[in-house]
């Protein structure tokens, strides 16, 4: 089929108008420009900072009892104008302590203690004075003055939970993916000072740039995947495991670095009571690992910078009961390829990315902890989904506990594309259908609106489809070149840093050279019904004129299916930007000598409320 050349008339009432257009800025946001530590082109301000520190982390892990004892040294610096005379850490294992407010729900049986502090020391000192509050605790320290730093060593405990898996946990028997385990430093930054929200199981994190060094000692039979480099693991595995890791990072081909034979024959890991696995990990924004004692390991590799041959090592480690686990080396791989040549066509940032086979569907980075699940489909969507976080947010250093958004939408959009790249019958309409359903209603609020404070369906649709679909739409409107140069800006200015969400829209519209306030206002600031109608068909001299009416304030791309007296059909495709100057009707002209029949509109990534006004038969 091909195409059908069209001509938007606008005639009605503004609903947006470009060229006048400017975003409501939040005080915070303004003071920041106005202290230069951002910019209005959406670059980080000649003032910009962050904080950063440095954790070496000494952790034993029992399974049997699920006991973790760890060892933390930290140091911290200040980087930021201001003199900190309180630290904020974040307990995350707390969510599973008694009394903890919670959003997730959990077993009774999962609910404990928490983590014991059982020694702190800053600076050299010991630190009694310290608050426990849920998942946050406050520690007083002396006045750590601007470019200063301060050194803790802090010893604790905890018990894994063994059920209700929320992110991290026991998968089987022989089987954990342990994350949030250390008490970490919380982000304070130029916006909000220190990051204050507590984790109730529901938002996500927000994290500073980090160097962790971990050592992790399990029994002799346990084999330890983790983010970062294994910096030693010929003290850890076997010859042969260790001679097929090492021919997966340079080969093309999917090697079988865990067979089962290895595990029948119990040659995976040194025959020793235990092991200790060191990892090293620089520029990142967490630090988790994973451990099992009966797990199969395919591997795999490719150049993902072509200019500097750069190789990602990819790798699926999983249960050899879970039979779609097969598959998802596979998809993994074509999953890094695709997002490093096609979308976001971006090298892909890390040197492994580790897909474990456990209980959950959440991204760390350079591991994924993926539940098995039925279908073919459902293994490609979730696995380049959790991938596709990679960028956003631990390339870009997105602050989820206020703007879930920024990272889940692109992770959505990531889903879309990049499914159809793996298999061609996919068309992923993940979360469309509850957007327009749920458009208008009581849940429905601005995707701006912070994360914490979304309610029902709108925590969903907020944070995942509604972002995504605005990304897709813009896509659309500046074309894959345009684009793709407009997002590498976003990404070059803010990568390993954090840019909050007008970083982004200023980023965007630096990097296209258009002003899209007019889109941001309409889809990220204002809430509303998402509706189309065809109002009405016209002949004309040329053909005919289709009249589309705009329900909402926000843009949405046009599609139309136009079916003819003689049995054939066509397509028109009109971008949001017929709807830039701010007109609820617009009329396309579809030009042609042949007898119209009937008009179809709609797209499956189109939110269309009311589907009973979008087909029209002609007369």
């Amino acid at each position: 089929m091909k195409s059908i050349k069209i001509f938007g008339i606008l005639f009605c009432t503004a609903i947006y108008v470009s060229a006048q257009t400017t975003l409501p800025i939040a005080s915070v946001f303004q003071k920041a420009y106005q202290k230069e530590t951002r910019n209005v082109n959406g670059r980080p301000g000649k003032n910009y900072w962050q904080n950063t520190a440095r954790y070496d982390l000494n952790i034993n892990f029992n399974p049997a009892s699920r006991l973790l004892k760890g060892k933390v040294q930290v140091t911290y610096t200040n980087n930021s104008p201001d003199t900190l005379k309180e630290i904020w850490f974040k307990l995350y294992p707390n969510l599973y302590k008694k009394g903890t407010p919670r959003k997730s729900k959990l077993a009774a049986s999962d609910l404990g203690d928490g983590v014991a502090i059982e020694k702190m020391v800053a600076n050299g000192k010991t630190v009694t004075d310290f608050t426990i509050d849920g998942t946050n605790m406050t520690v007083n320290v002396p006045a750590v003055l601007p470019g200063k730093t301060v050194s803790f060593a802090i010893d604790y405990s905890y018990f894994l939970n063994k059920g209700s898996h929320v992110r991290t946990g026991q998968v089987d028997d022989g089987s954990y993916f342990i994350a949030y385990f250390f008490p970490r430093i919380a982000v304070y930054d130029d916006i909000d000072g220190w990051n204050k929200f507590p984790y109730t199981g529901a938002e996500e994190f927000y994290n500073d740039f980090d160097q962790f060094n971990a050592s992790i000692t399990v029994p002799g039979t346990y084999g330890v995947w983790a983010t970062g480099d294994l910096k030693n693991p010929s003290e850890v595995f076997e010859k042969d495991i260790v001679s097929r890791m090492l021919t997966a990072e340079k080969n093309d081909a999917v090697i079988d670095v865990i067979t089962d034979k290895d595990l029948a024959d119990k040659r995976v890991t040194k025959p020793n009571a235990f092991n200790t696995f060191k990892f090293e990990a620089k520029h990142v924004t967490d630090f988790v690992f994973a451990l099992s004692d009966h797990y199969l390991w395919k591997s795999s590799s490719l150049v993902v910078d072509p200019k500097t041959k750069r190789r990602t090592r990819v790798d699926a480690v999983f249960n050899p009961r879970h039979k779609d686990y097969y598959e998802v080396i596979d998809f993994a791989r074509k999953t890094v390829e695709a997002m490093s040549y096609t979308f976001p066509k971006w090298p892909f940032p890390y040197n492994h990315e580790t897909i474990f086979d456990g209980l959950d569907q959440m991204e760390y980075p350079m591991m994924v902890n993926d539940n098995p699940v039925d279908n073919r489909v459902d293994a490609i969507t979730l696995t380049d989904h959790e991938i596709f976080h990679t960028m956003f947010p631990f390339y870009m250093g997105i602050n989820e506990t206020k703007y879930g958004w920024m990272d889940e939408g692109w992770a959505t959009i990531g889903e879309w594309l990049i499914s159809p790249m793996i298999d061609s019958t996919i068309v992923d309409e993940y979360g469309v259908q509850p957007t327009a359903s749920s458009s208008g209603g009581k849940d429905d609020t601005p995707i701006m609106t912070l994360t914490p404070d979304l309610k029902g369906s709108g925590s969903f649709t907020n944070s995942y489809p509604k972002p995504g679909l605005a990304y897709l739409y813009v896509k659309d409107y500046l074309g894959d070149e345009l684009f793709t140069k407009a997002l590498h800006t976003y990404i070059q200015n803010w990568n390993g840093k954090h840019p909050m969400p007008y970083d982004f829209f200023n980023s965007i519209n630096t990097g296209s050279g258009k002003n899209l306030n007019w889109f941001w206002k309409a889809w990220f600031f204002e809430d509303g019904v998402t509706d189309m109608a065809i109002k009405a068909v016209d002949k004309t001299s040329a053909g005919y004129t289709v009249t589309v009416e705009n329900k909402s304030v926000k843009p949405l791309p046009v599609d139309l299916a136009l079916t003819f007296e003689d049995g054939t059909t066509e397509k028109s495709h009109s971008t949001i930007g017929v709807w830039e100057k701010g007109d609820r009707l617009v009329k396309i002209e579809v030009k042609t000598n042949k007898k119209l029949s009937k008009v179809v509109m709609g797209n499956p990534h189109t939110p269309d409320k009311v589907k009973s006004d979008n087909s029209f038969s002609v007369r």
